[in-house]
């Protein structure tokens, strides 16, 4: 990824073309150690509805921005709609 610390709370953090950080992802593991999001489960589905709405309600400008926190960490949960499949 790119080089600096994610706020507090978050995963990761990327460094986009014009150089301005964006901190994304929900920091930490699940009980087992594994992702907290992940594709198949209730969790899975409700993040997945959530981040759609958000995704939904922002600018046209922006909801196919990459660099959004909301469109990174869909792609890094590999989000296609509002509905989680397992893989």
């Amino acid at each position: 990824m790119a080089t600096g610390r994610p706020a507090k709370g978050k995963a990761k953090v990327k460094v986009t073309a014009s150089g301005k950080k964006v901190s994304y992802g929900q920091a930490g593991k699940a009980k087992g150690g594994g992702a907290r999001v992940k594709p198949g489960t209730s969790k899975g589905d409700s993040y997945f509805a959530r981040s759609l709405g958000i995704k939904k309600r922002l600018p046209k400008s922006k909801q196919n921005d990459p660099n959004t926190p909301n469109n990174l960490s869909r792609k890094r949960w590999k989000c296609s709609g509002a509905k989680s499949k397992r893989k």
